[in-house]
C-alpha cells in the first residue's frame, strides 16, 4: 500500500435503505476504491454504506464508518467512529474525505452533497441528485476513477459550476 500520507480518503454516501441496483453499484465502488488503495469512509450503517464497505473489505481495503450513534455499525467497517451526534455526523464524514461519491440517496445524502460542495470537495454522483456541482458519472467505475484522481493536477476535474468540463 502507498504511504498513508498519499492515500486518498473517499466518502461513499447514499441511503441506508437502497435498491438492489444501488447496493450492487456501491459494492463495486468499494471494491474499486480498495483496489486503488483509497480509504473508504462512509456513514457506517446499512444500504449503500454497508455495500461500499463490504466491497472494500472483500478486497482487503481500509474501511471507516462514522456512525451517528454509539452502536449499530455494519460488520464491514474496520474502523468505527461512534459520534453520538445523529445526522450531524454527516459534516464529519464529508470533512474527512478528499472526494465524495454519491449513489442514490435521500435527504441525508443531499445534506452531505451540499456540505461537500460548500467546502469545495469534489462530488461524483451515480444515479443521485442532479444539482449543479455534482459531476454525473455513467458507471460506478467512472465515479471511482474521478474520485481517486481528484486533486491530481494530471487528472484535473472541474464541476459544471466551474464552467469547465471534466476530463
Amino acid at each position: 500500500m502507498a504511504a498513508l500520507a498519499n492515500v486518498k480518503q473517499v466518502a461513499v454516501i447514499g441511503a441506508g435503505d437502497c435498491t438492489d441496483a444501488e447496493y450492487l453499484a456501491a459494492e463495486r465502488v468499494g471494491e474499486l476504491l480498495a483496489n486503488n488503495h483509497a480509504i473508504l469512509c462512509c456513514g457506517g450503517l446499512g444500504g449503500v454504506m454497508e455495500a461500499a464497505a463490504k466491497g472494500a473489505h472483500a478486497q482487503g481495503g481500509i474501511t471507516v464508518g462514522i456512525i451517528p450513534g454509539i452502536s449499530g455499525e455494519n460488520p464491514y467497517c474496520g474502523i468505527v467512529t461512534r459520534t453520538g451526534m445523529g445526522q450531524a455526523r454527516n459534516i464529519i464524514l464529508v470533512h474527512s474525505a478528499d472526494a465524495v461519491i454519491a449513489i442514490g440517496g435521500s435527504y441525508g445524502t443531499l445534506s452531505e452533497i451540499a456540505t461537500a460542495l460548500k467546502i469545495g470537495k469534489p462530488v461524483f454522483g451515480y444515479h443521485t441528485w442532479e444539482i449543479p456541482g455534482v459531476v454525473a458519472c455513467d458507471t460506478p467505475d467512472d465515479a471511482v476513477i474521478r474520485a481517486v484522481g481528484a486533486g491530481d493536477p494530471s487528472l484535473t476535474c472541474h464541476t459544471p459550476r466551474d464552467g469547465q468540463e471534466s476530463q
